[in-house]
């Protein structure tokens, strides 16, 4: 009688176990969390149920260091699209944590639990995976001084008086729009990507085009004492090694170019060449976001 009750006992709990154990949710991490010092940075997750995104969930989560006693950090993640949630937080140092998952749906909660490893980032956005570095964009800001420099002297040798005043401060006003951080992000992502597109068609750079196009570029800025003086403070030999990588993209990107401007002369076998520019450059443009969109970049 007494095995009897016992088991009774025992079947009762497990009833009531997989009653209260909720919705079989699987969490999967869809951007990684990253320790910056002073900065709350972004995390997001991706939930499915049988492999089906689930939407209209209530995220939280409380995340605390697995091997260190630095208390709790909470954060609320808000829904996204196909059953991503998102939100930031702000951690004390990166290494290895423990996230536990509260989700509510219809008056049920589950709980999870996954284990995180937060790391510094290697840069400021990934595309693909591939990091876009501090020194990525550090160089973008100098080829944008650069480019600055050799347009004030230029205008300088063409305009006087007024005109040249003129001038003068249009190239102070770019000056703060070509530092910004979005801005040179912008120029970055572009580039990669048709970059990425022309490796996608089949497309190579040989060393032969890459060292012509670096040879053309050495060639207009020796005509600039501001430039050469730039560079050399730079370092010559630091930036031509980074001009040439550069150099292997744009090279591949111009490929892209050329098979859109000879597609739209297909297309258009009556139209002048200006117009089959301005075709052209529109239709780059749409292939251009049409590429940004089918990659995943992420931006901290």
């Amino acid at each position: 009688m007494r095995i009897k009750t016992i088991f009774a006992f025992l079947l009762l709990i497990a009833l009531l176990t997989g009653c209260s154990s909720g919705p079989d949710y699987k969490i999967e991490v869809t951007k990684d969390l990253y320790f910056q010092k002073d900065a709350a940075m972004p995390f997001e997750i991706k939930v499915t149920e049988n492999k089906k995104a689930v939407k209209g969930l209530d995220v939280s989560a409380q995340l605390s260091m697995t091997n260190m006693d630095h208390g709790t950090y909470d954060v609320k993640l808000k829904e996204g699209k196909t059953g991503t949630y998102s939100g930031s937080v702000k951690l004390p140092m990166g290494g290895k944590y423990e996230a536990a998952f509260t989700l509510k749906k219809d008056g049920k909660k589950t709980e999870k639990v996954i284990d995180l490893n937060v790391t510094k980032p290697k840069g400021v956005a990934t595309i693909n995976g591939e990091w876009i570095t501090n020194d990525d964009v550090a160089f973008y800001q100098f080829i944008n001084q650069l480019q600055l420099e050799i347009n004030r002297e230029a205008a300088k040798k063409k305009y006087i008086g007024k005109q040249l005043e003129e001038e003068l401060a249009y190239l102070d006003s770019q000056e703060k729009i070509s530092n910004d951080k979005n801005q040179l992000l912008t120029q970055i992502i572009r580039l990669r990507a048709m970059a990425m597109l022309a490796n996608e068609k089949g497309h190579k750079a040989t060393d032969a085009e890459v060292e012509q196009a670096v040879t053309k570029s050495r060639d207009q800025y020796n005509q600039f004492e501001a430039a050469k003086g730039l560079i050399k403070e730079y370092g010559e030999e630091k930036f031509w090694a980074t001009e040439k990588q550069q150099y292997l993209l744009i090279v591949m990107s111009q490929k892209v170019q050329k098979d859109v401007i000879e597609k739209v002369k297909k297309e258009n076998p009556n139209v002048g060449e200006q117009e089959v520019y301005f075709l052209a450059q529109k239709a780059y443009e749409d292939l251009l976001v049409s590429q940004v969109n089918s990659l995943k970049i992420e931006i901290l």
